[in-house]
């Protein structure tokens, strides 16, 4: 199946150059140069992945992705021509998938892009393993999680981040064998993107985030899943 890529950017040069390259590569791609249009898009459910510029003039690429996020899984790859931290912490947070920073090759454009796919591929034929890990409950096949009963929703990245770790509880694994586990790449790009992440799950699994005690730090390595 030919997958169908959306490219939101109000600059139509580099939204032109994008969608050029990936229907090289076979991609069926459309455009568009509006916040609006890409809401209704995303909710109309014919897209397979979201290339999004950070900034549109009639909203922020930061809003549409949660926006996005409130309704659809729709994986979001997010384009940004500032080379900040502060940047790439805002897109993950909003619910992004993935972020490229601006200027970048179309090659490595194109290489997350398939990552992201793969990723989405592989959630698909998950069979309907259901995990137990203390009071936490995943639903691989559904990918739907449950703490203490409650039912809790997590983003794509988020979600395969936690199955990762239930799927050996105890392990310490490292930032990299995160990010790499994410990207199905073994580019990973900047590790710290990882902390963001499990950030972001701590804010829904735990009781206190600030105090966490399911995804624990192991101080110097990485991350592990505790049985609580």
């Amino acid at each position: 199946m030919i997958a169908k890529v959306l490219v939101v950017d109000d600059e139509p040069a580099l939204r032109e150059a994008v969608a050029y390259a990936l229907r090289a590569e076979g991609f069926v791609v459309e455009t568009l140069d509006s916040a609006s249009g890409a809401l209704e898009a995303a909710r109309a459910g014919e897209f397979d992945l979201m290339i999004l510029d950070l900034i549109l003039p009639d909203l922020s690429g930061v809003e549409v992705c949660r926006r996005v996020r409130e309704t659809s899984d729709l994986p979001v790859l997010m384009l940004t021509a500032k080379d900040s931290e502060v940047d790439r912490v805002v897109g993950l947070e909003a619910g992004a998938d993935d972020y490229v920073t601006k200027p970048f090759s179309m090659p490595e454009l194109v290489s997350r892009v398939r990552a992201i796919l793969r990723r989405r591929e592989l959630d698909r034929a998950t069979g309907f393993a259901v995990r137990r890990i203390g009071g936490l409950e995943l639903d691989l096949g559904r990918h739907q999680v449950r703490v203490a009963g409650k039912p809790i929703s997590l983003t794509r990245s988020e979600f395969r981040l936690l199955a990762l770790l239930a799927g050996e509880p105890e392990r310490v694994f490292t930032r990299r064998e995160i990010m790499q586990h994410l990207w199905e790449s073994s580019f990973i790009g900047d590790e710290r993107a990882c902390d963001i992440h499990v950030s972001n799950l701590r804010r829904k699994i735990e009781a206190d985030p600030s105090k966490p005690t399911r995804v624990v730090t192991v101080r110097g390595v990485g991350y592990s899943l505790a049985r609580v």
